[in-house]
């Protein structure tokens, strides 16, 4: 059974907009042969009324109409479907035309006449860069702002769930015990249950009840007076008053200390406590979140907390699933990290290819959510020419996984010398026996590629700029042969 009569997913549609029906005949056929919808219109005002009627995935679109300007064009469907890909199709007398609608938006353009594989390959590029666009944009639907400190993200039934149970008891009041491992979003948890309850408007305080020693740390929870110990110079007072009328989160709980385990379960029993060195008792007006990676239960059996503090704690439980439990959340998790990564450096946002994700994908996330958030921000300060590569992943990845069959962990060999051009060599010897005109041309291209990179020492956008190409037809031409600005450093 062939791998088409297996395959369910639905066919890209793409809507050609031209006026010249020869050509729609010949792309509906080009594309249709190679696994794609297609819809023909000979008008702008045609192609419009068709986006309005069903669901489009890219648009090839001619900037000379008979009815209407690309561009004004252009804009219509961006008014209409702002995330749509367009593709430009543009003759050789339009390019400065066709670099402004890139700029107003469109994907790229294709000059006529073009190759079956430049069409095929900028189209599917258009189509995947769409269809992330608009996952991120569902997902930003689904748990709001994304920029946002305090939101949980991802779309899987594991996050679902505990949005669900925070969005339940965050109004209750009572006293919630997050578990999970190291890095999978504990305190954001802690962060949505504030912001979703009453308190919200008071304030939000974390502690780690494992970065202080016993006796300073039960001076910043509950504050101390004036001679309680050696260098209290003055009366001051905790976290629990600081977080008075808002909501504390006691992080990593499983390594508090005995002293300060005792002072929290009468806070938790009574509402009141008393500072350090004092005898008299104040409210505890305070929400108390924990936090913890230990096995609590386990801690208890072994002696090392308080089983009267644990059920007090464990009131309400939420478990925060590990991301290798929740794969079908990282494409979307590592582009928004990505974006985030690229405004933090005033970078443009790289191109995550199948590749990459299939990277991903293949490894375990020990560190979870935050290990995956690193590694993003690693990779698009390695990446050099808007596209992260496997080896951009590989080389932040702190314990990295072996990666899937298709993909080189090895860093790419220093470019080869290149044979003579199989076009230009035959042409010195009669005797030669002549390759076919696309083998010569293909051979050709590849090596007056190689050679552009070399003179722009793998600068990818010098190399454009030396070869007369836009920049995202360069690259389409790179991939096309396999090669790399990277490969070109010096």
């Amino acid at each position: 059974m062939r791998k088409d009569e297996l395959d369910t997913t639905p066919r890209p549609h793409v809507l050609v907009i031209d006026d010249e029906p020869h050509l729609c005949e010949l792309l509906a056929y080009r594309l249709e042969h190679h696994g794609y919808r297609v819809s023909t219109e000979l008008s702008a005002r045609g192609g419009l009324e068709a986006l309005e009627q069903g669901s489009i995935d890219a648009i090839i679109l001619d900037l000379r109409l008979e009815d209407a300007d690309g561009i004004e064009v252009l804009g219509e469907v961006q008014k209409r479907s702002p995330d749509l890909p367009v593709i430009i199709l543009t003759a050789h007398g339009t390019i400065e035309t066709a670099v402004l609608a890139i700029q107003r938006g469109a994907y790229g353009f294709l000059t006529k006449p073009f190759q079956d594989y430049e069409l095929l390959q900028k189209l599917a590029h258009a189509i995947e860069s769409g269809r992330l666009k608009r996952e991120v944009a569902g997902l930003r639907r689904i748990v709001g702002d994304t920029s946002s400190d305090n939101r949980l993200l991802g779309t899987s039934d594991a996050i679902a769930a505990v949005r669900e149970r925070i969005t339940r008891v965050a109004p209750a009041d009572a006293t919630v015990l997050l578990l999970g491992e190291s890095g999978t979003g504990k305190e954001l948890a802690a962060r949505s249950l504030h912001a979703l309850s009453a308190r919200k408007g008071r304030p939000f305080i974390a502690v780690n009840c494992g970065a202080l020693p016993a006796e300073l740390l039960e001076s910043e929870l509950f504050g101390h007076v004036r001679g309680a110990f050696t260098g209290a110079n003055r009366d001051k007072d905790g976290l629990f008053a600081a977080a008075r009328g808002g909501t504390l989160l006691l992080d990593e709980i499983g390594e508090a200390p005995a002293p300060v385990q005792v002072k929290l379960l009468r806070v938790l029993q009574e509402k009141r406590f008393s500072k350090v060195g004092s005898a008299t008792e104040e409210d505890a007006d305070v929400r108390i979140v924990a936090a913890t990676n230990r096995d609590l239960r386990a801690e208890v059996a072994a002696g090392r907390f308080r089983e009267d503090l644990f059920y007090r704690l464990h009131v309400v439980p939420i478990v925060m699933p590990p991301l290798r439990e929740r794969k079908d959340d990282i494409p979307l998790l590592a582009e928004l990290f990505l974006r985030r990564s690229a405004a933090r450096y005033g970078l443009p946002e790289p191109y995550l290819s199948s590749e990459v994700m299939r990277v991903l994908l293949a490894h375990s996330w020990p560190g979870n959510v935050r290990e995956l958030a690193n590694v993003m921000e690693g990779a698009i300060l390695l990446c050099q020419d808007e596209r992260i590569r496997p080896q951009h992943i590989l080389a932040t990845l702190a314990t990295p996984a072996r990666p899937p069959a298709t993909i080189s962990s090895e860093p790419q060999a220093e470019p080869a010398e290149e044979e003579p051009p199989l076009g230009l060599a035959v042409l010195g010897d009669p005797e030669a026996p002549l390759p076919p005109l696309r083998a010569a041309r293909d051979s050709f291209e590849r090596a007056y590629l190689v050679e552009v990179l070399r003179r722009a020492g793998g600068n990818v956008s010098a190399a454009a700029k030396l070869a007369g190409r836009n920049r995202t037809d360069f690259h389409d031409l790179l991939r096309k042969h396999g090669l790399s600005g990277a490969d070109f450093k010096a």
